[in-house]
């Protein structure tokens, strides 16, 4: 199929596909990490304040195991029963305390994280603004959507939750590494003989789920694009039976994210059994050889005691840490995914010194305009026309003969190969793109209605109009005498897409949006085609009236619609193959006569 059919301003009706997915980019890990922290060093302060009480909380735990020794030396094993208690109670106090400064740091970090990741999803949804519909036209729905939520929420986790206690542990381990030297520096080096295998399967085990990680991320985004648009065009898989078919295609999809989820997991879930094997494993070792120096009077009970803990809060850290990693490897493929949005360089963009258009005259001129979506496969073909301000320009033509992409680029969705497209005897390039947007009305094929009132769907064709201008908006447009008969009228709610609504009612809509954006130039792609004959003529009037003292185009394959066009252009496989008026196209028995003979001849 010809991709000028297929294309519109507002993407692609596109049935599910669940078999392309964004291409893995090679991995950037410390760049990652690097763009992680610009966003938050922002939170400086809190993290400054979140960084003292994880030091304040270490300090106090790392007590805990020194003060159960001196207990069981001085107070159990002479069984002094008041020192025990008040010794407890200090104890207790010292638990409590730790807790509270343990409860503010992450509190302190949840907001930190909270706070960066606002930002960051701010600055990738403006992003999405700023890039093309040839951008989205190679990207599934479901895919953007899954950096927007799944990744950047991934990313959310280990941030909130990781990089406060990646701290916490690293001064947890240094700490207890200190304190078990001033207690016994023979026991210490015992602690520390199982840290070079825990280095050992840690980065093994890294090493191979990093790609896994990174893989099942990807599946999840091509999961989801398939879901996305499986919901959307379920009344067209349902009309052509094809349910089996999704289903088998989504079984596959579902079953590559399963499995690429188990190599992720089964991969990473090794780490924490076998570090925990080599945790007991050392703590066998402090008490065999713990148990020697204290039957040779070269430790007491209370130090072996003290020992015993503080090897459980120097192994902790490090199972945690081996955790993190492991964390970090999903927020890290997320993250790069993200950035990878962010990397994307717009090639739409204003050029220095753009015109801030006020309004147009409307006149429009295409010279020799070529067009292609992909290279080698031309749409557009060395166009020319020229509108002149107030005249009604019609395009006709087969499906795929390239109409819409004539629109498109008059809107500069997109930019072309060749040639020159001028509004006014200005290069559209000339013009701010948003102010060029702004001056030209539309009518899409297909109506996209967002979730709200009616008449918020309306007002979006300019969100200053008040309600009065509204209803007239809706009147013109003959939506007004569907709407009236709703149950809350104009404060009637309806679903995104507007699928409470008919196709027809939906372009009644889309119609108003027009009127009321009281655009410079306007363009209806298909505006009737959903609506019966009898709208079809009030619309036809209102748009006459609409279109008095402003350019407008008109794409339809009803040719009635267009019978009174100042001009039509017949566009065949790219090519601007006959023009003029209705009577003149008639009278030359070309491409266009045969046309109108095949709807009114039957």
């Amino acid at each position: 199929m010809n991709k000028s059919s297929t294309s519109s301003a507002i993407g692609r009706a596109r049935g599910p596909r669940g078999f392309s997915g964004p291409v893995e980019k090679a991995k950037d890990r410390k760049g990652t990490l690097k763009r992680i922290w610009q966003y938050m060093e922002k939170q400086k302060v809190a993290m400054v304040a979140s960084v003292i009480f994880v030091i304040i909380s270490t300090l106090l735990n790392l007590l805990v195991p020194y003060m159960i020794g001196v207990i069981i030396d001085q107070y159990i094993i002479p069984k002094d029963m008041n020192g025990t208690l008040r010794f407890l109670v200090i104890l207790a106090i010292v638990y409590v305390a730790a807790s509270i400064f343990t409860w503010l740091q992450t509190f302190l970090m949840v907001r930190v994280s909270l706070k960066t990741i606002r930002i960051l999803r701010q600055d990738l949804f403006n992003k999405f603004q700023t890039l093309s519909l040839r951008f989205f036209d190679k990207r599934t729905h479901g895919d953007l959507m899954s950096r927007v939520t799944n990744d950047i929420e991934s990313l959310n986790n280990a941030l909130s939750q990781s990089v406060i206690q990646i701290i916490s542990s690293i001064l947890m381990v240094s700490g207890v590494t200190i304190a078990m030297f001033l207690l016994n520096w023979m026991l210490a080096i015992v602690s520390l003989l199982v840290i070079p295998l825990i280095m050992f399967t840690t980065k093994k085990v890294i090493k191979y789920s990093s790609s896994n990680f990174i893989k099942r991320q990807r599946d999840l985004g091509e999961l989801n694009g398939f879901i996305e648009e499986a919901i959307s065009g379920n009344e067209v898989i349902t009309i052509f039976g094809q349910e089996e078919k999704t289903f088998t295609k989504f079984s596959i999809v579902n079953e590559r994210l399963r499995h690429s989820a188990m190599a992720a997991d089964t991969v990473s879930g090794f780490l924490g059994p076998i570090n925990n094997f080599i945790n007991n494993l050392g703590l066998v070792l402090i008490i065999a050889v713990g148990a020697v120096m204290t039957v040779q009077d070269m430790a007491t009970v209370g130090i072996i005691a003290a020992f015993v803990t503080y090897s459980r809060q120097f192994f902790r850290p490090i199972n945690q840490l081996s955790s993190l990693f492991n964390t970090f490897q999903s927020a890290i493929a997320g993250a790069e995914r993200v950035f990878e949005i962010m990397d994307e360089t717009p090639d739409l963009t204003d050029k220095e010194n753009a015109i801030e258009v006020d309004s147009f005259r409307g006149d429009v001129t295409f010279t020799n305009v070529n067009f292609a979506y992909e290279k080698g496969k031309p749409i557009l073909k060395d166009i020319s026309f020229e509108a002149k301000a107030g005249e009604k320009i019609a395009l006709v033509g087969p499906t795929g003969s390239g109409k819409t992409t004539i629109i498109n680029l008059l809107m500069r969705f997109y930019d072309i190969d060749s040639g020159e497209i001028k509004i006014d005897e200005r290069s559209i390039k000339d013009y701010q793109i948003s102010k060029l947007r702004e001056k030209i009305g539309i009518v899409l094929q297909d109506t996209f209605l967002f979730s709200g009132t009616i008449m918020e769907n309306i007002r979006y064709g300019r969100l200053e109009a008040t309600d009065e201008e509204v209803i007239a908006a809706a009147k013109m447009a003959s939506a007004h005498r569907f709407i009236k008969h709703l149950p809350e009228r104009y404060e009637t709610l309806i679903t995104s897409g507007g699928s409470s609504l008919s196709q027809g009612q939906r372009q009644l809509l889309a119609i108003a949006r027009a009127i009321l954006a009281d655009s410079d130039i306007l363009i209806l792609d298909e505006a009737t085609s959903s609506i019966d004959t009898r709208t079809e003529i009030e619309i036809q009037q209102g748009l006459n009236r609409l279109s008095e003292g402003r350019t407008s185009f008109v794409i339809a394959h009803r040719l009635k619609t267009i019978e009174n066009a100042d001009r039509i252009l017949v566009i065949n496989q790219g090519e601007l193959i006959e023009s003029g008026t209705h009577e003149e196209l008639l009278k030359q028995q070309g491409f266009y006569a045969e046309l109108y003979e095949s709807q009114f001849n039957i």
